[in-house]
C-alpha cells in the first residue's frame, strides 16, 4: 500500500510517484500538463525552479533513491566513505547496470546481488547500507573506466588497520568470518582470498605484502608512541625513589562507602562538565531520580558511582601487557554504555585533543598501553602505583569520551586494592589538578603533579564519610564546590571554626 504524499514532504519541492496511491498520481499528473509541476526525471516531479533540484535531490537523497531504485544496495566506493556521494557519484547495487543522471547527482547502478545478511536498512526505507564485510569485498573488485567504482587495495588495508586500532583484533576476525560465509554467494572469492591474506597479515597469522606504513608497522609489531613512554618512565623514575606516604581508607562502613563513591563520581564528572547541583546528583545516585531532560548525564554520574562502589571495578589493578587492552575497554563499556555515540569499549578511531595537546594517535593507543602499563610493578603499590596508572590512561587518552574519569577510576582502584584512601578532586582543585598534568605532559616536570595529588589525597583522608548531611557542609565549608581560585582557597576540614574568612 502506497503512502500518501502528505505523510512524506510537507510542500511540492519533490512529488514522487512511488510514494503516491492511484488518485494522487493522477493529480500529479493533471498538474504537469498545466505547468504547474515539471518532471525531474520520470516518475519525480518538483514545483520548484529547475535551479533548486542539486539542492533538493541532496536534501531527500535516501528517500529518492530508495522510491526509484527499491531494494538497492549502496555500494563499493560509495559505501567505503560511510553512504555519501563522492564527485558527485553514487554507486547503487541493482538489478542492471545503468548510468542514471539527477541533478547534481550521478548514480551508477551496478547489476549485483540484493540484501544480504548484515545489510542494513537506511533511515528504515527501502534501500540499504552494506555489511562491513560486504562493503570490503566489493572494494577489492576489479575497478575500469574513468570513473573508479572500487577503492583498491591499498584503502582497504588502511581501513582494516583502522579497525583493528579502534576496534580490536576480534572485530577483523568477525569480519573475515562473515566475508568466508558471503564470498560464494556475492561472487567475491577472489576477493575473499585477498581480504583474507590482509586480515592475517595484520593479525601476524599470515605474510602478505602490505603497502601502507601503518599495516607495515602493525605487521612487524604493536606500534607506540615513544615519546610518552619516555614521559612515563620519567613519572616512574621519580615515583620509585620520592616518598608518598600511606593514607588508610576513612570508609570502614558501607553507608560510609557509598557517600564517597556519590561524591567521587559528582566531583569527577564536574570536572568533565557534566555539572549538577549536588542535590540534584543526590536524587540521581541515591535515590534513583533520572533527571528527565538530562538522561545521558544523569547516566555519566551513575557509571563512575557503579564503578566507584562495585568491589569487582573498585578494586581491579591496572592489568600488565595485552590483558590491559581488553580490561581498559571492558571498563569503558561499562562507564558509557549509555552513550553510544561515545562508542562505548572501541578504543579511538581518530586524534583527540585537549588545548595544545595532542593525545596518543589512534594507530599507537594499543602499543602505548600494553607498554606503558609494563612499568607498573616497578614502582610501589599504593599512591605511587595509582599515579603512573592514572597518568597512562590520561596521556594516551585511548577513547574519544570518558578518558578523564576513566583516569582517575584507574588511579582510585590502585588506592582501594591496597585498603588506602581513594582521591575526590574537588571542583576548586580542578584548574590546579589540570595544570600540574599539563605541566607533566608539556615540560616533563612530575613534581608538581605528585605534590599536588597528595594534597589532595590528605585533603579526601581527612573527613568522615558516615554522613553525607554533615560531609557535605563541611566540604561547602572547605570551598570545594566552589570554582574561582582567584575568590577562594581549598581549606581543610580541620581549619574549620578556625578560619575568619572562606575568600583567599
Amino acid at each position: 500500500m502506497k503512502t500518501s504524499l502528505k505523510n512524506t514532504t510537507a510542500d511540492d519541492s519533490l512529488i514522487i510517484y512511488a510514494e503516491l496511491n492511484d488518485a494522487e498520481i493522477r493529480a500529479a499528473q493533471r498538474r504537469l500538463k498545466t505547468g504547474e509541476l515539471t518532471r525531474i526525471v520520470p516518475g519525480v516531479l518538483s514545483a520548484s525552479p529547475e535551479k533548486d533540484w542539486p539542492a533538493i535531490v541532496a536534501l531527500h537523497r535516501i528517500r529518492l533513491l530508495a522510491a526509484l531504485f527499491p531494494g538497492a544496495v549502496i555500494g563499493f566506493r560509495s559505501a567505503f566513505k560511510g553512504g555519501i556521494p563522492v564527485d558527485g557519484v553514487i554507486h547503487l547495487s541493482y538489478s542492471y547496470n545503468r548510468i542514471v543522471e539527477l541533478p547534481g547527482l550521478k548514480v551508477i547502478l551496478v547489476k549485483g546481488h540484493p540484501q544480504v545478511s548484515g545489510d542494513q536498512p537506511m533511515s528504515g526505507r527501502n534501500l540499504y547500507f552494506p555489511s562491513p564485510a560486504r562493503m570490503l569485498m566489493e572494494n577489492l573488485t576489479a575497478s575500469r573506466g574513468a570513473i573508479k567504482k572500487s577503492m583498491g587495495r591499498t584503502a582497504v588495508e588502511g581501513r582494516l588497520v583502522s579497525i583493528h586500532e579502534s576496534r580490536g583484533p576480534e572485530t577483523l576476525n568477525r569480519i573475515r568470518d562473515e566475508a568466508h560465509h558471503l564470498a560464494s554467494l556475492l561472487g567475491f572469492n577472489k576477493e575473499f582470498q585477498v581480504l583474507n591474506e590482509l586480515i592475517g597479515t595484520i593479525l601476524g597469522t599470515k605474510n602478505a605484502q602490505l603497502g601502507t606504513a601503518a599495516g607495515k608497522a602493525l605487521a612487524a609489531g604493536t606500534p607506540f608512541d615513544a615519546t610518552r613512554l619516555a614521559l612515563f618512565e620519567t613519572l616512574a623514575a621519580v615515583l620509585r625513589v620520592m616518598p608518598v606516604a600511606a593514607k588508610a581508607s576513612p570508609t570502614i562502613t558501607e553507608t560510609a562507602r557509598i557517600n564517597f563513591a556519590f561524591l567521587e563520581s559528582y566531583f569527577s564528572n564536574f570536572i568533565e562538565g557534566t555539572e549538577f547541583d549536588v542535590s540534584e546528583a543526590r536524587q540521581i545516585v541515591l535515590e534513583g531520580k533520572i533527571i528527565d531532560q538530562r538522561p545521558k548525564d544523569s547516566h555519566d554520574i551513575l557509571g563512575v558511582f557503579r564503578q566507584g562502589i562495585s568491589p569487582g571495578w573498585a578494586n581491579q589493578s591496572m592489568a600488565i601487557g595485552e590483558a590491559v587492552l581488553h580490561q581498559l575497554r571492558q571498563r569503558h563499556a561499562d562507564l558509557l554504555k549509555e552513550r553510544p555515540e561515545a562508542s562505548p569499549g572501541d578504543f579511538k578511531d581518530r586524534e583527540n585533543f585537549a588545548g595544545n595537546t595532542t593525545f596518543v594517535s589512534p594507530k599507537n593507543v594499543r602499543g602505548t598501553l600494553v607498554e606503558g602499563s609494563k612499568l607498573l610493578p616497578s614502582v610501589p603499590p599504593g599512591m605511587a602505583r595509582a599515579l603512573l596508572a592514572m597518568f597512562i590512561v590520561s596521556e594516551v587518552h585511548p577513547f574519544i569520551d570518558g578518558n578523564g574519569r576513566l583516569s582517575r577510576l584507574v588511579m582510585n582502584a590502585e588506592l582501594s586494592v591496597v585498603n588506602a584512601c581513594r582521591v575526590i578532586v574537588p571542583t576548586l582543585f580542578r584548574e590546579e589538578y589540570l595544570d600540574c598534568l599539563r605541566m607533566l605532559t608539556r615540560q616533563g616536570k612530575p613534581e608538581p603533579f605528585i605534590e599536588a595529588m597528595q594534597h589532595i589525597r590528605h585533603w579526601t583522608a581527612a573527613f568522615d564519610y558516615t554522613d553525607l548531611d554533615r560531609v557535605l557542609s563541611q566540604m561547602k565549608a572547605c570551598n570545594a564546590f566552589e570554582k574561582s581560585r582567584s575568590q577562594y582557597q581549598l581549606l581543610d576540614v580541620s581549619y574549620l571554626g578556625t578560619e575568619p574568612s572562606t575568600s583567599a
